[in-house]
């Protein structure tokens, strides 16, 4: 089948009307997400994974994709409006979107924010359905130990790219890995770390994890903050000048360039790609110092760049299995659920699933442009209410997500520990990102190094003598080097303190 064909499956996916439907809650969810500070897409996806049970996985993996991009376009409206970024890709909208609402264009602001998100969101879904089977066409010439390597690369560069300590990124990771190991051993039928419960004979369930840290924490962590309390500014039109989208078109194309590379890294995604888009749009800038007084520039790229970087995460996470930040691990998390391996098989083997998301897409990118501009003031009703009040509802949530995976209190426990372990970790500038992805990728990775072993009789030398394991191992190790430059390691610790 050629691509015209594959998007029109994918159309006849996307275009039912379970599916609008669901791609229709995910967008809106990701929005209010996106708007309210406190949430964020990780701990909404670790919240609604066990609703994922019930629907079907084209259904589910749309409703997830929407929230995550959907929390990019939503995080803007904040940004803009309140100097008070909804998420942390629009930390950098807040300098230049405020100062434009505070100059009485907060309207103007917010569309080209969308529209440039639209035009991002395109483009990057175009990108995903050509690159996409080409990059599966390579993978499929992974074995074992191309499988191992290409795992240690993404986790070598989820210790790099993750915000904060080098040494606290490489220790969860490596915690993440053991907590990946508990369980029964498939090979000897040995049971590893479990303390003798029966509960952890499988292992450690993965919607508990994900909701302790990503849930329970963000609600302890949000508690330390009292609720601010600012008036929003008005609106006012919501259409630019002629000067303004000029102004904003060039941009919003480097931003999309920027994104659509960033987010396909590991650790990369919508926060790298809206910090790179704005230094490159002040780089080139004739006057940088018009940036901070309200540069259209300074909005327009960087909107397009988180959600351009958001969109083609989805590239390594469908064709690899791999994913390149925590949400496209719960993705990962909510496939497995349902019985599905991502990987290049999942093009042939599950092409609904693949092209219908695809799909979903362009739709999910179209309605967020009805729903964000139309829609504002809704939004910013929204942040009145306290936080107090919000976070009971959001912990009841969790405690019926996680009993209505086995109607077992165990759940509920393990996911007060993990979310009391994630606010100890938020405390100690931890990032809980790697461990997660170590939780996700330690059984693969053991999976296909005991694989190849076994294939090659114990010869470890199996890891180098095949081109493409060697290639992505040199990679990881240069990953290591780059991050072990002085230079390096102080423009990385300079440009996250921004955030």
């Amino acid at each position: 089948m050629n691509l015209l064909d594959n998007l029109t499956l994918g159309m006849s996916v996307a275009l039912t009307f379970q599916n609008v439907f669901f791609c229709f809650v995910g967008v809106v969810v990701g929005t209010l997400v996106g708007v309210l500070p406190g949430l964020g897409p990780a701990a909404t996806m670790a919240m609604l994974l066990p609703l994922t049970f019930y629907l079907t996985p084209v259904s589910s993996m749309i409703m997830l994709a929407g929230i995550y991009y959907g929390a990019q376009y939503g995080g803007s409206t904040t940004a803009i409006l309140m100097r008070l970024p909804g998420e942390a890709s629009s930390v950098v909208t807040c300098i230049d979107g405020h100062a434009m609402a505070l100059k009485g264009r907060a309207g103007a602001a917010l569309a080209i924010a969308a529209l440039g998100s639209l035009f991002a969101g395109s483009v990057a879904t175009l990108l995903i359905a050509v690159a996409s089977p080409a990059l599966a066409g390579i993978a499929l010439r992974f074995g074992a130990p191309e499988n191992f390597a290409l795992m240690a690369f993404g986790l070598v560069g989820a210790i790099v790219l993750a915000q904060g300590s080098l040494l606290n990124a490489v220790s969860m990771v490596v915690l993440g890995l053991m907590l990946g190991i508990v369980g029964t051993d498939v090979q000897s039928g040995q049971q590893r770390f479990t303390l003798g419960l029966p509960q952890l004979f499988d292992g450690i369930a993965f919607v508990p994890l994900a909701m302790g840290l990503f849930g329970i924490s963000d609600i302890l962590s949000n508690l330390d903050h009292r609720d601010r309390k600012e008036t929003p500014i008005k609106v006012g039109s919501l259409m630019p000048t002629k000067d303004e989208l000029r102004s904003a078109a060039m941009p919003a194309v480097r931003g999309t360039l920027v994104g659509s590379i960033l987010g396909v890294l590991p650790g990369g995604g919508a926060l790298l790609s809206s910090f790179a888009s704005y230094a490159l749009e002040k780089k080139l800038a004739k006057d940088p110092s018009r940036f901070g007084q309200g540069a259209i520039e300074g909005v327009s790229g960087p909107e397009s760049a988180n959600n351009a970087g958001a969109q083609t995460s989805f590239i390594p996470m469908l064709t690899l299995g791999i994913p390149s930040n925590v949400v496209m691990a719960m993705i990962v998390g909510a496939l497995l659920i349902q019985g599905i391996v991502p990987g290049p098989m999942i093009i042939t083997q599950q092409p609904e699933l693949f092209w219908g998301l695809i799909a979903s897409m362009w739709i999910g990118n179209l309605m967020l442009v009805v729903i964000n501009l139309p829609l504002v003031g809704v939004w910013v009703t929204m942040l009145r209410i306290p936080y107090r009040l919000l976070f009971p509802s959001v912990l009841l949530f969790c405690m019926i997500g996680a009993y209505s995976l086995s109607n077992s209190t165990f759940d509920i426990k393990m996911m007060g520990l993990f979310g009391a372990v994630g606010y100890l970790f938020h405390k100690l500038n931890c990032e809980a990102a790697p461990l997660l992805l170590g939780v996700i990728l330690g059984p693969m990775m053991e999976e296909n190094l005991r694989r190849a072993l076994v294939l090659s009789r114990g010869d470890y030398l199996v890891f180098i003598e095949q081109p493409i394991s060697l290639g992505l191992l040199l990679a990881a190790l240069a990953l290591l080097v780059l991050v072990a430059v002085p230079s390096f390691k102080s423009r990385r610790k300079e440009v996250f303190s921004e955030a």
